[in-house]
């Protein structure tokens, strides 16, 4: 089965001339989901302390991988979804800025974090979490995608941390 075939295409959405990788096609397979975690494992060192999923979807894939490798998971998410103290940290968006926030606690120093989203396209949100796992003074492992648009140039962004993705179109 090759992972690809189990994403559904949206043309025109959200806006005209985008092609949306929707993913919840593999989502709702359980043997798609099952070799997407697995795959995405394989590329994750046995050493790392905890896993980071980003909000939403990173959710999904970064709490299997925690329980899959059995680390620690730290959600990274919107400015007030977190009930404790936290820092945040801003990033660009196409038009404007947005944030995320971790809580104080989450990371300790010198703990070893892999960042897990669903999908690496400008960069932008995951250069933001870098910024926050450093802050708490952790260390990037790297960095892995469900799937990368590599034509948003977001690895570019990413440098000198590991990054992987099961997925690229």
């Amino acid at each position: 089965m090759e992972l690809k075939d189990t994403i559904r295409a949206i043309e025109d959405y959200p806006k005209k001339g985008v092609i949306f990788r929707d993913i919840t096609t593999l989502l709702k397979d359980k043997d798609a989901f099952n070799k997407a975690v697995d795959e995405m494992a394989e590329k994750i060192d046995k050493d790392v302390d905890k896993i980071i999923g980003i909000e939403a979807r990173g959710f999904i894939f970064g709490a299997a991988l925690a329980y899959k490798l059995n680390k620690g998971f730290v959600p990274v998410r919107k400015p007030g979804k977190l009930p404790w103290d936290k820092v945040s940290e801003s990033y660009e968006l196409e038009y404007g800025e947005d944030s995320i926030e971790i809580h104080k606690d989450a990371i300790e120093a010198g703990e070893k974090i892999v960042i897990v989203d669903d999908l690496l396209a400008t960069g932008g949100t995951a250069k933001a979490c870098i910024n926050l796992v450093e802050k708490l003074k952790g260390e990037v492992s790297s960095a892995i995608f469900l799937v990368e648009l590599e034509d948003l140039k977001g690895r570019e962004i990413l440098s000198g941390t590991r990054v992987e993705s099961i997925i690229k179109y």
